[in-house]
């Protein structure tokens, strides 16, 4: 009996070694192999477009703003919440903005105002009805994403708002030592919450809320604080993207953002963001954008329908909650 026990008991722990193993390959190498993959992959498609200069430069700026607002989405669901009204504060803040500099606002005080300001009120406005209701993160969000979108619209007629400072484009939209300013706000922004995250008091409760909300409660973390923190921080972003945007397209549309917020979580889910809370990196999270963005980038070159593009997304939302799933650490 003793030798069949601790023959079970070995294989037991051979089992929870391998499936440690796995756990730990994916968390640390399975995003990055997948965009590898995908890129080899869309060479192979399409060797004649897809690793032209160009086009590559165009994934990276067709990413910077899924990337801004995945990073803001990254830390609600880093607390297992979700913030489901970044598209909708996008075109808000976006709209806003434009409407402020048509007005006679100098562009770059209406960035501040209307963008990261606003962005920020916005995101406050949903911590303080999570933590006021104590309802979660999903009803919350689903309520203002419709509401902050309603807003947009009635502020806006439902129409396009441009002619606003053509210097406003040129900087925020253009270009510097050759690289997209897009694609360097989306650095520093990425950069700078990476920097949060790791190595600031605040980072560190924010994760200790995420992996164990009671036990945060019991060693002294403020959880209505840091959970009123993370939403500001994600409407900031959406207010930074909705800003970037704005200058891209030389326009503000009412619709703008539309589906984003699909795109924006499945960049921090696919970049390895628990859905279950308390772990991911930003880092990750900058990855899981970029495959969102060559996915995207391929689909279009091989003139795909945006409607496939949904059922893609969707459906690696599903694979990587059941890889976190099946191969993730126990908490």
């Amino acid at each position: 009996m003793t030798t069949q026990a601790n023959a079970a008991t070995l294989t037991a722990g051979t089992e929870q070694k391998a499936k440690l193993g796995l756990g730990s390959l994916w968390q640390k190498y399975g995003t990055l192999g997948i965009l590898i993959l995908l890129v080899v992959i869309s060479s192979a498609l399409s060797p004649q477009f897809f690793l032209t200069r160009d086009n590559l430069v165009q994934v990276l700026l067709q990413s910077s703003v899924m990337i801004l607002l995945a990073c803001g989405v990254f830390f609600t669901i880093l607390i297992a919440g979700i913030d489901l009204s970044v598209g909708s504060m996008l075109a808000l803040t976006g709209m806003v903005s434009a409407q402020l500099m048509v007005a006679g606002m100098p562009f770059w005080l209406a960035i501040l105002l209307g963008g990261v300001l606003l962005g920020a009120m916005l995101g406050a406005i949903n911590g303080v009805l999570v933590n006021v209701t104590q309802l979660h993160p999903f009803i919350i969000t689903l309520g203002t994403m419709a509401i902050y979108r309603g807003v947009t619209l009635i502020i806006s007629d439902a129409r396009s708002v441009f002619g606003f400072d053509p210097r406003f484009s040129d900087i925020v939209a253009g270009r510097l030592l050759g690289i997209p300013v897009p694609v360097l706000i989306a650095v520093a922004v990425s950069g700078f919450l990476y920097f949060l995250a790791r190595f600031t008091k605040l980072g560190r409760n924010i994760y200790a809320l995420g992996g164990n909300a009671q036990a945060a409660w019991f060693s002294g973390i403020n959880i209505k604080l840091h959970t009123l923190m993370v939403f500001i921080i994600s409407g900031v972003c959406a207010g930074v993207a909705g800003v970037v945007t704005v200058a891209r397209t030389g326009a503000a549309e009412p619709n703008a953002g539309t589906g984003f917020e699909t795109f924006a979580i499945a960049s921090a889910i696919i970049g390895g963001t628990s859905f279950f809370g308390g772990r991911g990196a930003v880092t990750g999270v900058v990855v899981g954008g970029l495959i969102i963005g060559v996915i995207n980038n391929i689909l279009n070159i091989m003139n795909v329908q945006s409607y496939y593009q949904q059922i893609v997304m969707g459906a690696l939302i599903i694979g990587a909650v059941t890889a976190d799933k099946l191969f993730g650490r126990k908490k």
